[in-house]
């Protein structure tokens, strides 16, 4: 008898440990609104340099128009140039691929793209600091990518 309230006890302290997580687990699973932009290549073309980015809007709304001034630093770590890149129309949950050329760059010479601001963001119900606010970034080249 004495193991089987032993078992009992055991059983209901797992339990209430189980239901005490469950807001916990409701949390992490919530997602947070972003604007992820990832600076997937940099390859040489015929005009210099183009930029390929992958762009994720889970803003919760769709933007009509996005764009963003980056400045582009050479490899001694001075601002080589500024320039605005328009991602125009972004869908809500939608990913989207797009490509720049960059006129007289030199692609190994770029170590760093920062972005500066964003010059438009707009859309039904989007704050028109939401670009900025809730923008993360990532790279897989070996440029330097971050606000």
């Amino acid at each position: 008898m004495m193991r089987l309230i032993t078992s009992l006890r055991l059983l209901t302290s797992t339990l209430a440990m189980s239901l005490a997580m469950v807001p916990a687990w409701a949390q992490v699973s919530a997602p947070v609104p972003a604007l992820t932009l990832e600076l997937n290549g940099a390859q040489a073309s015929d005009k210099g340099c183009r930029l390929t980015f992958v762009v994720n809007n889970d803003l919760g709304a769709d933007l009509s128009k996005a764009a963003f001034e980056i400045a582009l630093f050479n490899e001694a770590g001075v601002v080589d140039r500024l320039t605005v890149l328009d991602f125009k129309e972004l869908p809500a949950g939608k990913t989207k691929v797009t490509r720049f050329d960059l006129a007289g760059t030199d692609c190994a010479k770029v170590s760093r793209v920062l972005i500066n601001s964003a010059t438009e963001c707009a859309g039904t119900g989007v704050e028109p600091n939401a670009c900025m606010r809730k923008l993360k970034t990532d790279t897989k080249t070996g440029i330097a990518f971050g606000v």
